[in-house]
């Protein structure tokens, strides 16, 4: 394992969600080191936001354990052509979806290309996301809140919906929250709201969906090196980002991506209506 900064170059990106090719140093989403056990073989997989970040290191991680891996991804070409060309490598069926999730219908797009492509599906991960910051929640305009709430909350929601026609027992549903919806974050009032959101809603389907054998849990990161943090904050947050954690530096997608792995897996059998917290240390109150 390389040596963990303690972080990183001053740098800022001007677009939304930001883009992993352009960062320095490149987030650890490759997933090098991991050991597979074939834990996943032949299970069908959706990853949103699978182009980058920790969408790329789930489904590198995934297409290792044996899954066929659907990438969901926003415009971000050269990202998610560069993921697919590591899962390539592995020998896994990986599908590309281009589309922004924000819209319904493309929501029900990506279901049912995916069940027209591989013939079931056994793993959602809904991990999509962006934020906006504001340092004043009179700057939030109705635009911003409403496509925040679509792109992070509405788009988990419709995805979940349509994944449900074709989940049998034994299916599970991964979502990406953040410690943001356990601490609250006082420059990004509505990317915390939905992640509060997305933590209850993970709770109540775990509850609906029990009986039926389908587990539903959740992933809060903490400060991760993902493209969206240098889209998000101005180049000295950026190069301090993290170095507030108890561990005293920002995790690596890598290092967040065998969590999902374990819940995705019949390891996780007995488990549902549960978050993970890989935050550097950082406790919360559940």
């Amino acid at each position: 394992m390389s040596q963990r900064k303690k972080g990183q170059p001053p740098q800022h990106q001007k677009r939304q969600p930001g883009v992993e090719t352009e960062m320095n140093p490149r987030p650890e989403s490759e997933m090098k080191h991991y050991l597979a056990a074939g834990k996943l073989t032949d299970k069908v997989a959706i990853v949103t936001g699978g182009d980058s970040g920790i969408g790329k290191a789930v489904a590198i991680g995934f297409a290792k354990e044996g899954a066929r891996v659907v990438i969901v991804y926003k415009n971000e070409d050269e990202d998610a052509l560069a993921t697919k060309a590591i899962i390539d490598k592995l020998d896994r069926p990986c599908l590309l979806i281009k589309g922004d999730l924000s819209e319904y219908q493309i929501c029900q797009e990506v279901i049912e290309k995916t069940i027209d492509s591989f013939g079931h599906l056994d793993i959602l991960v809904n991990n999509a996301g962006m934020q906006c910051p504001a340092k004043d929640i009179s700057e939030i305009t109705p635009e911003q809140l409403d496509t925040t709430f679509k792109t992070n909350f509405y788009s988990m929601f419709w995805l979940s919906q349509a994944a449900l026609r074709h989940m049998q027992s034994g299916a599970s549903i991964i979502n990406t929250t953040s410690i943001t919806a356990y601490q609250g974050h006082d420059e990004l009032i509505d990317y915390a709201a939905t992640k509060g959101a997305i933590r209850t809603f993970t709770y109540s389907l775990a509850s609906q969906l029990a009986a039926k054998g389908i587990r539903v849990n959740g992933v809060a990161p903490g400060p991760i090196w993902t493209p969206l943090i240098v889209a998000s904050f101005d180049k000295e947050k950026v190069a301090s980002f993290g170095t507030d954690t108890p561990i005293g530096r920002a995790g690596q997608p890598d290092e967040v991506a065998p969590c999902f792995i374990f819940l995705a897996s019949d390891d996780a059998s007995y488990i549902t209506g549960q978050i993970i917290h890989p935050n550097g240390g950082q406790v919360v109150n559940a």
